[in-house]
């Protein structure tokens, strides 16, 4: 979930073979208060975070829900500024000796909020235990994605998790051997599951170490609060390394599903930002609040995810039926209209520089759509005296509730089908996808990394992000390929081609290209949301009011 502001193929392999020095420590993301700005006494502010998180572990973790916090409470090797660009964090400086080989170089002095000492060998223990197949992790391909050496192997239970390619030259020094040169590989380093975690807390209290009474990490806030169900409070961190260029002291987090109790609440003061801004209000809290609705186009797509294992999903046709028999311009433009966009590829427009052909089947009219969902769905067996039948999973939430709906009218009307509605709460959804125990599921992706890759590598056979279990032999060659490309363009091509296979295949149905819309109090200063969906709590400051 992470940005940059350079497409990938501006960074040739040739460039990574130089030896690279980033930003100084004084450019980190934190609050800028602009002089004269009068500062509130109290520097408190409330976020609504829409779900109870399911684990505030980075290695037991999927979705922004939980990275949203872990993102203020920890801090990894580098990070994203305000203009997109890698810059240091943790690590003040690094060099790409040869395309497969990096270093980095850790600040001197860093220490947990307990006050013992960071090092690099928290570093390693922790990639080790994201890769180690008895975590579980459910971004546990991650570093193999990166190409970290041995980490597919350690994934598979070929090799003991002491074999990745990652270790401390010293305390502050750390060597990464990559399997092959990944030109991306710097924009894939932020993402919050490669934050080092403090390994003698989670020996020591193991599936515990996260509670408030054991929480150590090592970002600019700290736990201190978990009410299940109702909030999580995290104070500042003083012995933060850039304590000094923090502003607030206190964060709360609410986990409201409901998006008309978030806005009466926001109304009542209760709420400084809000997780979302509900569809039926949008236009009335534009007039009403002005400035106070804000919306950040974001590298995110709304999906409905089959369970392709299971009969009758495990045929095409039957995929490409539901998803031809969807009109998705009348779900983005009306059922949501925000600035949603209908989404006929995977990967939302400009990832990475790039915009993708759409589906063949994207420029059809309606009735073609339609006439072709009903003739595969002939084709696949079922007709208007044998029905297609299933249901349809959503978590909680008016919003989903509404596409939820939306959907499953237009499938009975243009196809007879019989989707059946079921929601259930955030935690109990991922329980249930993980599963495997669903028909269809809706689900949505947030970029990790400004990169097409962040989307496709998802549906590679046996990644641990591939929760629709579709295997492809033809999708993972053309994702290798894409990898292995020495240029820019025939990535690019190769990315297409994948996009083209997902299109006629649908393990998934890509619905909208989202946008994030939050009301935002106009004493809150520093508030920026990028693309890529993240607020960092370190930037903002309470403008007295």
């Amino acid at each position: 979930m992470k940005l940059t502001n350079k497409p990938f193929w501006q960074l040739t392999l040739i460039t990574l073979s130089i030896s690279i020095s980033l930003l100084p420590a004084c450019c980190a993301v934190a609050a800028v208060v602009p002089p004269g700005t009068p500062l509130a006494d109290l520097q408190e502010v409330v976020r609504n975070n829409n779900s109870e998180p399911s684990s505030l572990d980075p290695h037991k973790v999927e979705s922004d829900v939980e990275m949203a916090i872990i993102n203020d409470c920890f801090d990894g090797l580098v990070g994203i500024n305000r203009m997109g660009e890698v810059e240091p964090r943790l690590a003040e400086r690094w060099e790409n000796e040869a395309p497969d080989q990096w270093i980095f170089h850790l600040r001197p002095g860093l220490t947990w909020s307990n006050g013992r000492p960071l090092t690099a060998h928290d570093v390693v223990y922790s990639w080790r235990r994201l890769s180690d197949p008895g975590t579980a992790s459910p971004y546990a391909s991650y570093l193999a994605s990166m190409n970290v050496l041995n980490a597919q192997e350690i994934i598979s239970g070929k090799q003991p998790a002491e074999a990745l390619g990652v270790r401390a030259l010293d305390d502050r020094t750390l060597h990464i051997t990559l399997r092959r040169p990944v030109s991306y590989f710097l924009q894939m380093l932020p993402v919050p599951v490669l934050v080092p975690i403090p390994q003698e807390t989670v020996e020591r209290f193991d599936t515990k170490w996260t509670q408030p009474q054991n929480f150590v990490g090592s970002g600019a806030f700290k736990i201190t609060q978990w009410v299940v169900n109702e909030k999580i409070v995290a104070a500042r961190n003083r012995r933060y390394w850039d304590d000094n260029k923090t502003v607030i002291n206190k964060v709360t987090y609410l986990p409201l599903a409901s998006e008309t109790a978030e806005v009466n609440r926001y109304k009542a003061g209760e709420i400084d930002i809000t997780r979302n801004v509900p569809e039926t209000l949008f236009n009335a809290l534009q007039k009403e609040l002005g400035d106070q609705v804000r919306v950040t186009k974001t590298l995110e797509t709304y999906f409905y995810e089959f369970n392709t294992n299971k009969p009758p999903f495990d045929d095409y046709r039957v995929r490409l039926a539901l998803n031809l028999g969807l009109d998705k311009e009348i779900i983005a433009g009306k059922v949501m209209g925000q600035g949603q966009t209908p989404a006929y590829a995977v990967s939302p427009d400009n990832i990475g520089g790039i915009t993708f052909t759409p589906a063949y089947y994207a420029d059809w009219p309606a009735e073609r759509r339609t006439a072709e969902a009903r003739r595969l769905l002939a084709e696949a067996g079922f007709t208007p005296s044998r029905p297609l039948t299933f249901t349809l999973m959503y978590n909680t939430s008016e919003s989903n509730q509404r596409v939820a709906i939306a959907a499953s009218a237009m499938w009975k009307k243009n196809l007879g089908v019989d989707a059946k509605l079921n929601a259930q709460e955030w935690k109990t959804l991922m329980d249930t996808m993980h599963s495997e125990r669903f028909d269809l599921i809706r689900t949505s992706w947030k970029a990790d990394y400004n990169e097409p890759s962040s989307y496709l590598n998802n549906y590679r056979t046996g990644d641990s992000i591939n929760t629709s279990k579709y295997s492809s032999a033809q999708y993972d060659r053309v994702m290798e390929n894409a990898l292995a490309g020495g240029s820019a363009e025939q990535a690019r091509r190769y990315y297409q081609q994948a996009e083209d296979i997902l299109a006629k295949e649908s393990p998934t149905i890509p619905i909208y290209h989202n946008v994030g819309a939050r009301l935002v109090k106009p004493y809150v200063g520093g508030f920026v949301q990028n693309r890529l969906g993240f607020i960092d709590t370190k930037e903002l400051y309470i403008v007295r009011h």
